[in-house]
């Protein structure tokens, strides 16, 4: 069954304080056009059309002179419409890609070329995703991956890393999660999947995106319960912390954010300008070759 999916707020605001030069948005999907990019047939959720055009509109008003596109569920492992932006924006734009576990690897050889630094994989027991692509799918791709210096990114519930870090045993690229995990704000940062990933980020074991407020709080607009969490995970490692505003904010039915104050809240969460600078420029930079 298809979730609804609202469309973003057309008019991105600019943030408060000015974005730091060289600012890099590390999260956010392309949609369509369908006329030109069609939607997977087996999907979760039909978005509206969220073109490359918008999204340069939506990085501008941020101030954000870097991104980095992360494939999503409406087109599945057709990653035709990412690898057209980087084509048009190859200094601007890397990515991750989704992609099937039998890719060759002269596919994924083509698809670094044009600015890939990563594919991402699903590991969310009780959530939405690809169930056919995760750890084992991780598992076929990692020799091609690592020569290819691909990392690996998961839409993972931190409460399921238990399960999974036996598969990074031999992984010597970095790990990244999304949205801070996917934990439950509502929990706090001392519940068992928050802990676990400050002690594997202060061990240098991944890296996380302190994205998806939203994704983490039911408390729209200012999601205050995900505040400690953010400050416990950038506390942990602020060398393996990145930002992004999950644009155009797929799979929500209500309380659809406004990426201005998104990078507000950041900002706000992140008083130290020289770690606000680390996050939204030097880690991204690092990470993603730009």
């Amino acid at each position: 069954m298809e979730l609804p999916c609202l469309p973003p707020i057309a008019n991105t605001r600019p943030p408060k304080i000015p974005t730091p030069a060289g600012g890099c948005d590390t999260h956010f999907h392309l949609f369509g056009p369908r006329a030109k990019f069609p939607f997977a047939e087996s999907r979760s959720y039909t978005p509206d059309d969220a073109p490359l055009e918008d999204l340069l509109k939506m990085l501008d008003a941020l101030g954000m002179a870097r991104g980095v596109i992360v494939q999503g569920n409406a087109h599945g492992t057709d990653n035709a419409v990412v690898l057209d932006a980087l084509k048009r924006e190859p200094k601007r734009l890397r990515a991750t890609c989704i992609v099937k576990p039998d890719t060759p690897k002269a596919e994924l050889q083509r698809m670094r070329d044009l600015g890939v630094r990563a594919l991402r994989f699903h590991h969310m027991p009780h959530g939405v995703g690809f169930s056919s692509l995760g750890m084992q799918s991780f598992e076929r791709l990692a020799p091609l991956m690592a020569d290819l210096g691909l990392h690996a990114q998961f839409m993972m519930d931190a409460n399921a890393l238990d399960s999974a870090m036996p598969f990074f045993k031999d992984w010597k690229l970095p790990i990244m999660l999304d949205h801070m995990g996917n934990v439950d704000g509502k929990l706090g940062a001392n519940q068992p999947g928050v802990q676990q990933m400050v002690r594997l980020l202060a061990e240098g074991k991944i890296w996380v995106k302190v994205s998806g407020a939203y994704r983490v709080s039911e408390q729209y607009s200012d999601y205050p319960d995900a505040k400690p969490i953010h400050e416990a995970l950038v506390k942990a490692n602020p060398d393996q912390v990145v930002w992004g505003t999950d644009w155009p904010h797929p799979r929500l039915e209500k309380d659809m954010p406004e990426d201005g104050h998104l990078l507000d809240l950041f900002n706000a969460w992140t008083p130290d300008a020289a770690l606000r600078r680390k996050i939204l420029v030097d880690n991204p930079q690092r990470l993603y070759g730009f």
